[in-house]
């Protein structure tokens, strides 16, 4: 009788997060984790939490409320050679230190002729969905994948949030680490050791014959959904989730709409000068003869996220809307 095989290690996306740091203090001794709250609480999500009693207060440090002073703080930390890890609570509070990100992050490197290196790993967190209002629950992603200087990823699952963690953290570049409130609590297999995704690389996550649909972060569980319900209607999609927007990975979606001839955008921030604008670009640019439907788009409408629960429900884009836009390109 054969031996029954090991299951995957199953863990919630939030506990992944705690893993790819650790993973990175231990395998960088010059690696530290600086922020609001993320030594005593353990970060207002709880991904730092059990860090501060591992790997001791030089290492797990909190910060004054200050995003300017935490972003100038990895700054200077990595060009005089250490490899911070920086938490800026909410993607929101980019307003507060974006001189910091857009003027010294990502241009240092370029001033200095290539001879200073910024090992900096930005965590933050976006999107809606818990009722934090219009200023605690932006994807803000175009604005920072506008400036050149930078990378920035999105972890869709688990297995992402670790190995993309880890990634950024060998990068000797500065790179942007978006996550998810709403997917703290989605579980999925991710393995004990070390890992890292490549950064720039993107997962093909349901393949299909006659139907792109390219979503940014959370929205890749809401295009499965409507998948399932497409599929009934003959339309057989394929998923595309790019897990890093810049650098993005063309290729992968070019080469999808060149099979499928179909093309749908899909990401949680507003519709209007959102990424989604950038990719339809790239594949008209690239694809346009394998067209035989216009590019189809789905974003929140161009409001301030409510904090109503109802009104915050009707705001984010979900399945439903997927299949809905969709159904409309197609004329079905």
């Amino acid at each position: 009788m054969a031996e029954a095989q090991p299951q995957p290690r199953e863990l919630p996306y939030v506990a992944a997060i705690t893993d790819g740091v650790r993973a990175v203090l231990t395998e960088q001794p010059d690696a530290f984790v600086a922020g609001e709250d993320v030594a005593g609480a353990g970060g207002v999500y709880g991904y730092y939490r059990g860090l501060l009693k591992e790997f001791g207060p030089n290492r797990i440090f909190d910060t004054p409320i200050s995003e300017e002073a935490i972003v100038g703080l990895g700054v200077g930390a990595a060009v005089t050679g250490c490899r911070p890890i920086i938490d800026l609570m909410f993607m929101d509070f980019m307003g507060e230190c974006m001189d910091e990100i857009a003027n010294q992050l990502a241009k240092m490197r370029y001033m200095f002729g290539g001879r200073a290196t910024l090992p900096v790993t930005m965590l933050t967190m976006a999107g809606a969905g818990m009722s934090l209002a219009a200023q605690h629950s932006q994807s803000l992603e175009a604005w920072i994948c506008h400036l050149p200087g930078l990378k920035v990823v999105m972890p869709t699952t688990p297995y992402d949030a670790k190995g993309l963690i880890i990634a950024a953290a060998r990068d000797d570049n500065p790179v942007i680490v978006i996550l998810n409130k709403m997917s703290l609590a989605i579980t999925g297999p991710v393995p004990e050791e070390s890992y890292a995704i490549p950064i720039g690389e993107a997962n093909i996550v349901r393949e299909g014959t006659n139907y792109t649909i390219v979503a940014l972060g959370r929205m890749v569980h809401e295009a499965l959904k409507a998948a399932e319900v497409l599929k009934d209607l003959g339309i057989d999609a394929e998923i595309i989730d790019p897990r890093t927007l810049q650098p993005f990975d063309t290729d992968t979606v070019i080469a999808s709409v060149k099979k499928t001839h179909r093309a749908l955008i899909v990401h949680e921030a507003v519709r209007f000068g959102g990424f989604g604008g950038e990719i339809t670009a790239q594949i008209q640019e690239l694809a346009f003869d394998y067209l035989d439907a216009p590019i189809a788009r789905v974003g929140a409408p161009f409001s301030p996220v409510p904090f109503s629960p109802a009104l915050e429900a009707h705001y984010v884009p979900n399945a439903d809307r997927i299949v809905a836009e969709v159904k409309q390109q197609l004329a079905l």
